[in-house]
Formats: structure tokens, sequence, C-alpha cells
């Protein structure tokens, strides 16, 4: 099999989704590598450390597209992309699929097998913990009077009280954005719905951290003594109901600050996605700092991580097939985004309004023995396909 390693271009996205380690690894199960020029040169790794590990360096998109068998790469396909799609080809990469309607649509009409990579983790994705370390420093950062913050610093001075942070979320997410602030010194706060989650976040720092379930009265009466909020909470699309209104935001004091992580429309009323670029913006007199991709501030260590922890699947896929694939690894089968001109993503169908088929039903593979593996979320459709 051929296998493409496509260069990002959403904007400010300096990632790959293969080094050269991975690539070495790919040939030496007896496979072909196409690497997009530069594909690897914003995360540190060079078209020659490619050409050593084996690969071969092609000049445009449009060479992988039309020469692979399988096509990867970190983020979202770009409409510019779509019409280089294939019928049958292998698409690995983080659709987001829920969020991104004429995407799906793409993936569809051109009938590739495409895999959401974000709901293949089963021990959560390397980028959920980058964004926590590194969204807990760009909120510190944000903090700056210079930003148009508060101007308070994290741990204090002599005779000057450090910060008061929430974070909303123990999740992989919040956890590494708990690990930087308290160990900066920050007075940190941790909500999230899950009782065992907040006890085992106490004892692994001593007590020493605050925890609270999470409510909408609990946030609402500690938010105006906080001046960082760190929002780690995956909301489910379609709610009608924010978890942080306007009043609530209204009533943080002026200069505090808002790192949205999750990036999901719903939880907070004031926000809006940011980029690199322009990555914050003032409302209601609380920065708020809302860009998508934060690991990629730090595309060399996200890219090794987040290579290493997928190359298994892509592995899997190319050694024993997609429906062996799927069988074997149950994280792998509920990624499985459209197949053949099929929606097999159960959110999307919920939130799409689109019929959907289940990856077992269309694989031919229920009555196998399948690895077992949750919901990738709460989001429920029974608008099925019959074929």
């Amino acid at each position: 099999m051929i296998f493409g390693v496509l260069k990002d271009i959403k904007n400010y996205e300096y990632r790959v989704i293969a080094t050269p380690s991975e690539v070495s690894t790919i040939i030496e199960d007896g496979h072909s590598v196409l690497v997009q020029k530069d594909a690897g040169k914003g995360a540190g790794f060079s078209n020659e450390e490619y050409i050593k590990s084996g690969a071969e360096i092609v000049d445009t998109m449009e060479e992988i597209y039309e020469r692979c068998d399988f096509v990867a790469k970190v983020k979202e396909i770009e409409p510019c992309e779509y019409d280089l799609l294939r019928e049958n080809q292998i698409v690995f990469t983080c659709i987001h699929p829920a969020a991104h309607e004429e995407e799906v649509q793409a993936l569809l009409d051109k009938k590739v097998i495409a895999f959401t990579a974000e709901d293949s983790h089963r021990y959560g994705s390397p980028n959920c913990e980058a964004a926590g370390k590194i969204g807990a420093l760009l909120g510190l950062e944000s903090l700056l009077s210079v930003n148009g913050g508060s101007g308070k610093f994290v741990n204090g001075l002599a005779g000057a009280p450090g910060i008061k942070v929430l974070i909303l979320g123990g999740g992989i997410v919040g956890k590494n954005a708990l690990q930087i602030l308290q160990s900066l010194g920050a007075w940190v706060t941790v909500m999230d719905i899950n009782i065992n989650t907040l006890r085992e976040m106490g004892k692994m720092y001593g007590e020493k951290v605050n925890t609270q379930f999470s409510t909408k009265y609990n946030i609402k009466k500690i938010l105006p003594e906080i001046d960082l909020l760190i929002n780690c909470v995956k909301w489910p699309k379609g709610s009608n109901e924010y978890l942080i209104d306007r009043e609530m935001v209204k009533s943080m004091q002026k200069g505090s600050v808002i790192v949205d992580i999750s990036n999901d429309y719903g939880v907070i009323e004031t926000f809006h996605e940011t980029t690199l670029e322009n990555p914050r913006y003032i409302e209601e007199g609380v920065v708020h700092y809302c860009v998508s991709n934060i690991p990629g501030t730090i595309a060399n260590s996200t890219s090794i991580a987040y290579a290493a922890s997928v190359l298994p699947h892509i592995i899997s896929i190319m050694n024993l097939g997609v429906e062996k694939a799927c069988i074997k690894d149950g994280f792998l089968r509920r990624s499985l985004t459209t197949y053949k001109g099929y929606l097999t993503h159960e959110e999307t169908s919920a939130v799409q309004n689109r019929p959907w088929i289940r990856p077992e039903d269309i694989l031919k593979i229920a009555d196998k023995e399948l690895d077992p593996a949750p919901p990738a979320t709460v989001t429920r459709s029974d608008n099925f396909i019959t074929l």
C-alpha cells in the first residue's frame, strides 16, 4: 500500500501526522511512503530526514492524492482538497465531522473511507495533553497588562497575592492544565461532574487543590473571584443552554481571562473561535483566548507524541485491511466516519440530521468477536440506513 503524508495547510498549523520515525516503521512493514515537500518543516523535520527514512518527497498535495491509497494529516480536509479525493481512498485526520457539514458531504460524495482521528484514542490524545499544558501558559500570558489582562502574576509577589483559577473539566485537558498551574503556585479549583475524578485529583496534589461538583450554581458563585477560567468541557452539540451565560461572564473581574480550550459553541455565551494570528478579544471586560489549534504552538513535541499514538492504527489498517483493523480495535472502529458513500458516525448523524449506518454493519463484521469501545460522545441517533 502507498501511504501519503500531507502537509497541513490550516493557518498557523505546523504539526505533521508522521515523523521520520513513523515513516521508517511503515516502510519496514513493506509499504511505500510519499511525503509532501516540507510537510514536517514547521515541526522541525527536514525533507532530508524523511528521505533517509526511505520516503519519497513529492512537490504537491495533488500528487499525494493521485498516487496514494491512504492519506493522512493532522487537521481537517480543506475545501481546496475536496476534488482531489478519490473513491475508496483511505483518509485519516481530525475531521471533526459533526461541526463540518460541507467536509462530510465531500467525503460522502467522493465515496472515501474516512476515519476521524480524534475519536480513535483509547487513552486520550497527546494533543489534549498539549492543549491543557500550553492553554494554561497562554492563559497566564493573557493576564499580562500588555494583553488587556489584569496584570496579576501567577504565584504573586511579596505582599501581592497569586491568582485564583477555575478549571472546568477534569479530563486529560483539565488534568494537564492543573499540573502546570498548581506547580507554578496558582490557587486552583477544579469542577467536574464525576466525583471519583475530583477525589483522584485532590489526592494527586495532597488535597492542595480545591474541588467542586460542576453546576451552574457553583460556577456562578465562584466566578466573581476568579482571575483565570480554563474551559475543558466537551459540550453536547446542539445544546440550547449555556453553562456560562453572558451575565456570568459580566460578573468576572475586569481584566480576568477565559481560555476556551474545548472550543465548543454552547459552553460560554461570549465565545467565538479565534486564530493564532489574532488570538484574543475582550468582551464584557474579560480577555478571551479561543484558538482551536493550541497544540500547534509546540509543533515538534506534539508531532512526535501524536504521530507515535496514531501509528498503531495506521499500521493496522495497512497490514490487516479496514475490516480486520476495525474488528481488532473498537476505538478505531468508532472513528470510522464515512465508508464508500455511507455515513458511519453517530454524532454527525444526530447533529446534521443525516441517516447513518453502524460501522460494524456496513463492514459486515457484527457477527465477529469485536473489541469493545464506549461511544465517542453522549449524542445518540436512531436515524438509521437500512441496506
